[in-house]
């Protein structure tokens, strides 16, 4: 059997994860391809038990919190799937360029693909405790205020923040109190 990827290292408890473009290519300014990751959680969450505690997606990665019972498994499919939808979207738009950057990126070992999304693996953090999971919030909620995106952390759209805040949210969350 092959080593994953996506180490998870107690699949009972949430982990934080991080997903990042190649070369920090700035996908997610089309609401497109952030309306893909979101579809892509929502089935996850209505047929794999996807827990989504809270999430970000910044214009080249995005931050998470979630538990199932195979997280590997999604993490894997998450990936896979998004990164087939998003190139699909790019090719019937003709974002050649885009395009060209991700071929150019992809990693030599990767022969049965002609373009490379995300990068390698997902940086997976064990949330261990309450604390760790308010600092796992925290630090999400916060990145597009510390970048100088927002003034509040609910301003920004894509953010679990807004569903904490008691604001509606663009995908339901579960929520952590």
């Amino acid at each position: 059997m092959g080593r994953s990827r996506y180490v998870i290292t107690e699949p009972d408890k949430p982990h934080f994860l991080t997903c990042t473009v190649v070369e920090w290519l700035p996908l997610f300014t089309r609401p497109a391809l952030v309306e893909i990751l979101l579809d892509c959680w929502r089935y996850q969450q209505a047929n794999q038990n996807l827990k989504l505690c809270g999430y970000v997606v910044l214009e080249n990665h995005l931050h998470y919190v979630a538990q199932a019972p195979d997280l590997a498994k999604c993490v894997s499919g998450f990936k896979s799937y998004t990164a087939r939808q998003m190139l699909n979207h790019l090719e019937q738009h003709g974002a050649n360029s885009t395009l060209q950057r991700l071929s150019f990126a992809k990693r030599a070992h990767k022969q049965d693909r002609d373009y490379q999304v995300w990068q390698e693996g997902s940086h997976a953090e064990l949330v261990c405790s309450a604390d760790v999971m308010r600092q796992k919030l925290e630090y999400i909620h916060l990145n597009p205020v510390k970048r100088g995106y927002v003034d509040a952390p609910e301003h920004w759209r894509y953010s679990s923040a807004r569903n904490y805040a008691g604001l509606e949210g663009l995908i339901e969350i579960d929520r952590w109190d």
